[in-house]
């Protein structure tokens, strides 16, 4: 069993996110704030279906708002994907999520994703196995319309070798209630 190595970038991504959540969660409570309204949940569902492909994701997700600047949360992933006679998928994990809204209509974002995947392959020598980590960080921005956001985000530790995402440049649609 592979032991999970956190690089710089993810070691710096978590001390930032702690310190900055530890010190508003201070003002927090000295405010009395109703932890419950500032909690708001999303996330998405895909389905595809094709001759002999099939693709299911679920991915919940729960966001904190701190003030209407800034959000922090986690999401699940879990996905079953299937090319018949090719290859057979199972890829679950958690992310860490943070959002930055500098006007209301435009977010920024910052998702810290660490995914497994357990792959099962069929080739013309015979087939076998790969389980691995793979580990994403995607810097994004969108536009906002009250609880919908579209727009694109860049996987800035893409590797096309050991990869879930074919292409580090990803549209996303975030909906959170």
């Amino acid at each position: 069993m592979k032991i999970l190595n956190l690089n710089h970038i993810t070691k710096t991504l978590i001390a930032v996110i702690f310190l900055t959540v530890s010190a508003d969660a201070v003002a927090q409570q000295n405010q009395g704030a109703d932890f419950e309204s500032r909690i708001r949940f999303g996330g998405g569902l895909g389905l595809s279906f094709g001759s002999g492909y099939t693709n299911v994701t679920v991915a919940p997700s729960a966001l904190y708002d701190f003030n209407p600047y800034f959000s922090a949360g986690l999401g699940l992933q879990g996905s079953y994907v299937r090319d018949k006679d090719f290859y057979e998928s199972y890829i679950y994990g958690p992310s860490l999520i943070l959002l930055g809204n500098p006007i209301p209509e435009i977010q920024l974002s910052a998702e810290l994703e660490q995914l497994r995947v357990n792959l099962e392959y069929d080739d013309e020598f015979g087939g076998g196995s790969d389980n691995f980590w793979n580990t994403a960080l995607f810097l994004g921005a969108g536009y906002r319309m009250e609880n919908v956001t579209i727009g694109a985000r860049y996987n800035v530790l893409h590797d096309s070798d050991k990869n879930v995402y074919n292409d580090a440049l990803m549209p996303f649609v975030r909906v959170y209630f």
